[in-house]
């Protein structure tokens, strides 16, 4: 039986075996054929389908949002729209959290620009993060 083996496919695609298997045990993945020796055998459709499963992920698309994506790719003749729609939408959060991150780090930024090196007792740090004094 011919096919990639689940390290051959993993390798292929950058994935570790464990993702692998958690794809197909939640249905992103169809499982695979099995040799005579009962190991898993992927073929070309599945490498693409990892593929696709994890470049969605390094964009940073949710296991349900990878999901409905795969499902609305399947109808190759239905308009775009809907994954125009989850990709705008995916953007947006994608702002919000450049958003959320720049407010961070210019927080930390200006912590660390009153930081006077001397002791901790004197330190901003640890005087920002600490309760307000109970009254």
């Amino acid at each position: 039986m011919s096919g990639l083996t689940i390290g051959q496919i993993a390798k292929a695609t950058n994935t570790k075996v464990p993702t692998v298997r958690f794809y197909e045990g939640i249905g992103l993945l169809d499982s695979p054929a099995r040799s005579d020796a009962n190991q898993r055998r992927y073929g070309q459709e599945a490498l693409g389908r990892l593929s696709f499963i994890r470049r969605a992920r390094d964009l940073g698309f949710s296991i349900d949002q990878i999901r409905a994506l795969l499902d609305l790719s399947d109808d190759r003749e239905r308009s775009c729209c809907d994954i125009d729609a989850m990709a705008a939408q995916h953007l947006a959060e994608v702002d919000r959290k450049i958003a959320d991150l720049t407010a961070l780090r210019r927080e930390l930024g200006s912590l660390l620009d009153q930081c006077r090196q001397n002791t901790v007792a004197d330190c901003r740090i640890i005087e920002a993060l600490a309760p307000p004094a109970l009254v």
